[in-house]
């Protein structure tokens, strides 16, 4: 067995192996499924910041993406980020660009859990950013960004990259960087589910995949015990999560309000001392409501040169759904008007609490050395969990590991958010027709609408009382849910959802049934009709890539050519041709 193979099977099915294939036959093609591609930007005397490197050399970025690339790959000037840095961004991918060959194949979004799923329109640019004063350069200073492109939201995992080749790439420049390129086009593609052995400069990184299929909050990767890999495998517990506690020990107090701001996608400027901890804050704010996914627009490094910028910050209209990561101080006279505004010191790790910042009012939000704080006329609908602060300081107090402090903390917003969504998917469960309405001679009945009225008369015996301790007005949160983004897209995909669910049942009673028995009386424009109809209902399954077992197609297959072997041979023809 090939000790670079993955380590678990499971769900490793028919799609997959497609892919797998496709991954041989196309040049970068496994590259492409991790990275869209590597960019070096270097600061140019006369034309700034400027991308010195694409790899692989044939990716084609837009002027405006290159922009976009290069700006958001530097700390701003006010940073003075010495030595090493890293950080991500985000950014909008250009109109009519092509994605790349793997997002065709949409077996990892099928299986994926919302909240990591390739991102169609936008990239992700995982940075290490280094500074350091160099004779020889004119500045006085040698300022280079190594940038993984891609769209996933593996932050854990290209950070840890990162940490691996960007110091070799500084030393040895463009053939180191060939080298790790090529190594990655060996990688197998990302599969949820899968253990993977991700070989790297003489490194192996072992890695989990989540699938939507885990059970939420499990416990993360332990390195495998199954073979004796040498060298030893470097275990990443995660591919994504943060260390929230580090990236939230400012706030702690106030993480109720901060997850109602994500649960409700309001508008958030979070105003930091680095691109290091505005990007770590922002991905750490928009995780707080997983498993929920949150479907405004965020942004953990943003800069005036965005492209975004004059969109954002427009006073003749309303702040748009969007948190905005921004060191630059201007950013304060700028985002005046916004409604929620956290104002960020430097976070140090130490054997005591850090200082919290306080709830403030807006108006105070005016010099450019304004204070830490959180600059809000936010009231919250649910009371504060005390009994969770309490823990937390405790831990503090006995200098629990900061990752134990992370997993109590991300546990309790899980817990919390769970409890929110928990009498929505009950009630919509309410709303799918039931099984028996399903026949095989008909369209399959309607899922019923969602009316919020009646979801609320659900709360009194079935809301989150019975899972949360925690008081407020949960009713008021709810209807305020109802307007914002992360409703409408969790109505819609949950929706898609279930109509795909309604779509196999029917598949299924469809083979149950003895379609032979039927046609006997029929007329063969009926039976014809019949044909035509399970094939579009076959191609629909297969396109779609159904949660239907195989062997249901198979059968379908097979009683459509019996059907088509019972009619006269000039239509069988026909049928066989078209």
């Amino acid at each position: 067995m090939d000790p670079f193979d993955s380590t678990e099977s499971q769900g490793y099915n028919k799609s997959e192996k497609g892919a797998e294939n496709l991954a041989t036959r196309l040049p970068w093609a496994r590259f492409s499924s991790w990275l869209e591609c590597v960019c070096v930007v270097t600061f140019d005397l006369e034309l700034g910041q400027a991308i010195e490197l694409v790899y692989p050399h044939d990716v084609k970025l837009t002027e405006k993406e290159k922009t976009s690339i290069c700006y958001l790959s530097f700390p701003d000037s006010y940073s003075g980020c010495l030595g090493d840095t890293q950080f991500s961004f985000r950014v909008r991918q250009s109109v009519g660009q092509k994605g790349s060959w793997f997002r065709e194949e949409d077996t990892y979004n099928r299986d994926a859990p919302g909240t990591l799923q390739r991102e169609p329109a936008h990239y992700y640019g995982y940075v290490y950013f280094r500074q350091v004063k160099d004779g020889s350069v004119k500045r006085g200073y040698f300022q280079k960004s190594l940038v993984l492109v891609s769209r996933l939201p593996y932050v854990n995992l290209f950070q840890s990259l990162l940490k691996l080749i960007a110091p070799e790439y500084f030393e040895k420049l463009e053939p180191c960087l060939e080298a790790v390129c090529n190594e990655i086009d060996q990688w197998p593609a990302p599969v949820p589910g899968l253990t993977l052995n991700l070989p790297v400069m003489g490194v192996v990184m072992q890695v989990r995949i989540p699938s939507k299929y885990d059970k939420p909050g499990g416990s993360p990767l332990k390195q495998s015990h199954k073979e004796n890999l040498l060298p030893a495998p470097m275990v990443l517990p995660t591919v994504h999560e943060l260390d929230l506690f580090k990236c939230f020990q400012s706030v702690l107090i106030h993480i109720q309000m901060l997850w109602e701001l994500m649960l409700l996608g309001e508008p958030v400027v979070v105003m930091a001392p680095s691109p290091t901890v505005s990007s770590e804050t922002v991905l750490a704010l928009v995780s707080a409501i997983s498993p929920l996914r949150y479907c405004c627009d965020y942004r953990p490094y943003f800069t005036i040169h965005d492209s975004e910028f004059k969109e954002y910050t427009s006073r003749t209209q309303a702040p748009p759904n969007v948190i905005l990561g921004v060191t630059n101080p201007f950013f304060i006279k700028t985002f005046q008007h916004w409604p929620h505004i956290i104002r960020l010191g430097d976070l140090k790790m130490s054997g005591d609490l850090p200082k919290q910042v306080k709830v403030k009012k807006l108006a105070k939000l005016k010099t450019l050395d304004t204070k830490p704080g959180v600059y809000t006329a936010y009231k919250t609908f649910l009371h504060k969990d005390k009994a969770l602060i309490k823990r937390l300081l405790k831990g503090i107090q006995r200098k629990r590991p900061s990752e134990v402090q992370s997993a109590i903390l991300r546990r309790h917003l899980l817990e919390l958010t769970q409890s929110f969504i928990i009498p929505l998917e009950r009630y919509l469960a309410s709303l799918m027709p039931l099984q028996k309405s399903i026949t095989p001679w008909k369209t399959p009945p309607q899922i019923r609408p969602f009316s919020q009225e009646e979801f609320m008369g659900t709360l009194d015996h079935a809301g989150p009382q019975l899972t949360s301790m925690l008081k407020g007005d949960w009713i008021g949160l709810y209807r305020r849910f109802f307007r914002s983004p992360n409703f409408d897209g969790w109505y819609r995909l949950r929706h898609r959802e279930m109509t795909q669910k309604l779509e196999c049942l029917h598949l299924e009673v469809i083979c149950e049934a003895d379609l032979l028995d039927w046609i006997k009386d029929k007329s063969e424009v009926e039976i014809v009709d019949l044909v035509l109809k399970l094939r579009e209902k076959l191609m629909k399954a297969r396109r779609q890539q159904l949660p239907v077992k195989e062997e249901v197609l198979e059968k379908l297959e097979n009683y459509i050519q019996t059907v088509i072997g019972s009619l006269p041979e000039d239509l069988q023809a026909v049928l066989h041709r078209h």
